[in-house]
């Protein structure tokens, strides 16, 4: 068989090749549009016992051009899809045997070609510039993407794995599908021009420390400016934006590492008690000793005795193991994959992988509770959750706040008609 399939011919004897396993490849439109506003050119398919790639047309100017329909009942076939980006994947082809290959820690993104470098320096502004792209240069690229990813679809499956396909994935996934509605003109005025009312945002996954990034189209939604008036180009879809924070969190799950019980909800204000200062000041010795180390006048104070002493021995395990394993997630740090660590570092990763993890566990119970209602996540950024709330569904509220308490996350709350909270 040729690598070009283009008709119910090629289709049929494809779908009825027997192959069970494959890795898969799609080509949309354009790779800067969001994959929620997308649409699929080429599927390419490399069946892992197949001595090529094939590329399936959905859409391309080049061939005869195949109904997805049937490309989706080929998929469906497969036992396991392995895939160099699940999250991303989703959009196109929401299958539970997608299995991403290309885990953090990584450095891999996707690579082009000259040929695909000189289509989108000429036609940066054409939403079908992939269209336009030969065929056989897109089919180069994914025959090297396979080559380049091959050697994980054999590596033993970690828990962490399971942990990143089954749970981290989705979440996301369905966080940027839920997107943001925006007040055009303001929006236009701080970041860029819009089709429509609503943006999409998007998260990368895949970074050294697993805490994800969330940037798209030059406009970083993870850290939006609070004083200049941005915030107020996002608006909700339904009554209001109900922002839910988690108070002191990486204390909160210091504490949790250490085996070590605040005595209050008021956690900041505990520290201020005990190092005699104000709540401000307080805030800003806690973090400086979690990131930076211990001070010397304050080692004798239970918490951070039980800090150092976490610190010094998780950095023993790592040098003499050369890996560490991380709660909730499985993730492991190793030495291999980590340049210029020292202690207080590898105890920062930690920290900032258990937040992700445990966020991750908030999110999977909040989407499960936001089933079939009209109030959406809509945002995510480390220690906040944004919801765009229905005034009429203060039951699905209620049950929202108890999945925190479930996790003994103490939060607090902002409210208002857009994302400055104006009342």
């Amino acid at each position: 068989m040729y690598w070009l399939i283009e008709d119910i011919r090629q289709l049929k004897g494809f779908y009825n090749s027997g192959y069970k396993e494959a890795f898969i490849e799609v080509i949309p439109f354009n790779n800067f549009t969001h994959p929620t506003q997308n649409h699929v050119s080429l599927v390419y398919i490399r069946p892992l016992y197949a001595s090529k790639g094939y590329i399936i047309c959905i859409n391309h100017s080049e061939t005869f051009n195949t109904d997805k329909t049937h490309i989706d009942k080929i998929l469906k076939k497969f036992d396991i899809l392995y895939c160099r980006d699940k999250k991303e994947t989703l959009h196109y082809f929401p299958l539970k045997t997608l299995h991403d290959i290309n885990l953090p820690p990584t450095t891999y993104i996707r690579p082009t070609t000259k040929t695909h470098d000189i289509f989108y320096s000429q036609h940066k502004n054409n939403e079908e510039v992939n269209l336009l792209i030969p065929i056989v240069k897109h089919y180069e690229l994914c025959e090297q993407i396979f080559k380049d990813l091959e050697k994980n679809i054999n590596k033993q499956k970690t828990k962490y794995d399971e942990f990143f396909n089954n749970r981290v994935s989705l979440v996301f996934n369905a966080i940027e599908r839920n997107g943001i509605r925006v007040h055009v003109p303001t929006f236009r005025d701080y970041f860029h021009t819009i089709d429509g009312e609503r943006v999409y945002t998007q998260y990368n996954l895949k970074t050294l420390t697993t805490r994800p990034s969330n940037k798209f189209k030059g406009v970083n939604y993870a850290a939006l400016n609070k004083d200049n008036g941005c915030r107020k180009s996002f608006i909700p879809q339904n009554d209001k934006f109900l922002e839910i924070d988690i108070s002191a969190y990486h204390p909160t799950l210091a504490a949790k590492l250490i085996n070590y019980e605040f005595p209050t909800r008021d956690i900041h204000g505990h520290f201020a008690a005990m190092y005699n200062v104000d709540y401000q000041k307080a805030k800003e010795l806690t973090f400086k000793q979690l990131y930076g180390g211990v001070f010397d006048n304050y080692k004798h104070l239970e918490f951070f005795s039980k800090i150092e002493k976490f610190v010094k021995n998780t950095w023993e395990i790592f040098e003499n193991e050369g890996n560490i394993e991380c709660p909730i997630s499985d993730f492991v740090y190793s030495k291999e994959s980590l340049e210029n660590m020292n202690p207080q570092k590898l105890f920062n990763y930690i920290l900032q992988n258990m937040e992700t993890s445990q966020n991750v566990l908030v999110l999977w119970d909040m989407f499960s509770t936001l089933k079939n209602v009209n109030t959406k996540l809509v945002l995510y950024t480390y220690d906040s959750f944004l919801l765009d709330f229905d005034e009429n569904e203060k039951e699905v509220l209620k049950q929202i706040r108890s999945i925190f308490k479930k996790y003994q996350l103490n939060t607090k709350e902002s409210e208002g008609y857009d994302y400055n909270f104006s009342k």
